[in-house]
């Protein structure tokens, strides 16, 4: 099994959520990764893309200490990105922390497949402690935008036994959220742009 590196592992985000219901069961804390090679054509998060000079570098154990500190309010975290296991030594740390320190849940959202992260010790170490690895290309002609999949090909990978098809079919397809500063985020498995 690949080393996994500790709570000081950096890590460049792309954004955080604090609080959605509309990227997996429950109230979850949403964590953008800043960097995918993968690029899909027709990707919700194009700005998500590029790897370097974009994003804020956190260390895992930054990032986990702000998700425990939730932890009362939040029922798990969503990675997503980008690419989160472009990354995979930080997302392996934040994860190892989480289930060591709380009952707090783990999705993540990716472009590789599941043979392509078992094959890979790293990813493999990445995704040890998540509860659910949703696994694939993003394939705009078998667009679905449902149960946190972008497109039908898509892959639940359950690890764990949380959670159920049933528990992601009842996820909101999108939300839009203002904040104090008037920020306005819109999240989830969105449509494409144009189709409202």
């Amino acid at each position: 099994m690949a080393r996994v590196s500790g709570p000081d592992t950096p890590w460049r985000l792309h954004a955080v959520v604090p609080r959605s219901a509309a990227n997996g069961p429950g109230v979850r804390r949403v964590l953008w990764s800043q960097g995918c090679a993968l690029a899909c054509p027709g990707c919700f998060n194009p700005e998500t893309h590029p790897g370097t000079g974009a994003g804020l570098v956190r260390t895992a154990g930054e990032v986990a200490d702000e998700a425990l500190a939730d932890a009362g309010h939040i029922e798990g975290v969503t990675l997503t990105g980008g690419e989160p296991l472009e990354q995979p030594a930080a997302v392996a740390a934040f994860c190892a922390e989480l289930r060591a320190r709380s009952g707090l849940s783990v999705i993540v959202l990716t472009g590789f497949t599941r043979a392509e992260i078992e094959s890979d010790p790293a990813r493999s170490a990445a995704v040890a402690d998540a509860d659910l690895v949703i696994a694939g290309r993003y394939n705009a002609r078998l667009h679905l935008a449902r149960g946190l999949r972008g497109s039908s090909n898509k892959e639940y990978w359950t690890r764990t036994g949380r959670y159920t098809a049933d528990d992601l079919a009842a996820v909101p397809e999108f939300e839009i959220t203002i904040a104090d500063d008037a920020t306005v985020t819109f999240t989830g498995m969105v449509a494409p742009r144009g189709e409202f």
